[in-house]
């Protein structure tokens, strides 16, 4: 019962998306606009980056809450890491599927970083330098992404920390989940189609100079 309302719990606090709760606040659903995705980089796209802002930190911060609820109401009765783990790809599940949307959200990325900072932490200085690498080589935020969702792999097994077949597993899963949230980005890309972001291709710029 007490995982059972922990897992509960992480679905419906990833189901609180940033860009709709704040949207609703100013009176416009951000699904309308743009590509119609409610994640931090429409927010960016389409509002600015002061209400992108307060996009990514509030579906990190819901992440991050989504982790701590074993610890905080009892993991029985898996232990504490697989609880941790499970409640974190639920949150990830609830911001792209949200109960209280009609179950259409964001692609889940925010959401996942922010269960990282607290269930392995060590791991997101890692996909933070991929997704800032591959942004200025590229220009690409959705390829970025998913490159740095797919270094979570490699990672879990130079840094297994305590539970090492956990955190491949999660590793695993969360790359694929995000890998299947982007199939959208993926399909772009292969069309020539995907948007770019030319300001932060500095890496790009100077190999052409």
């Amino acid at each position: 019962m007490i995982l059972a309302l922990c897992l509960l719990a992480a679905y419906l606090l990833g189901s609180l998306s940033g860009s709709l709760l704040l949207g609703r606040l100013q009176g416009f659903d951000i699904r309308t606009q743009g590509s119609g995705n409610a994640g931090g980089t429409n927010a960016f796209r389409t509002r600015g980056w002061r209400f992108a802002l307060g996009v990514v930190l509030i579906d990190i911060g819901k992440g991050a809450l989504a982790a701590c609820l074993p610890v905080w109401l009892g993991s029985a009765p898996l232990p504490l890491e697989q609880a941790v783990a499970g409640c974190v790809l639920l949150a990830v599940a609830g911001h792209v599927w949200p109960v209280f949307y009609g179950l259409r959200g964001g692609k889940g990325a925010a959401t996942l970083i922010g269960g990282l900072l607290v269930m392995w932490p060590m791991s997101v200085p890692v996909l933070l330098g991929v997704w800032v690498l591959c942004l200025l080589a590229t220009g690409y935020v959705g390829l970025s992404t998913i490159l740095a969702a797919v270094a979570l792999v490699p990672w879990a097994w130079f840094d297994p920390g305590p539970s090492p077949g956990l955190r491949l597993g999660f590793a695993v899963a969360a790359a694929l989940f995000i890998l299947y949230t982007h199939r959208s980005n993926l399909a772009r890309l292969r069309a020539g189609t995907e948007h770019r972001f030319e300001k932060a291709r500095l890496i790009g710029r100077l190999r052409r100079r």
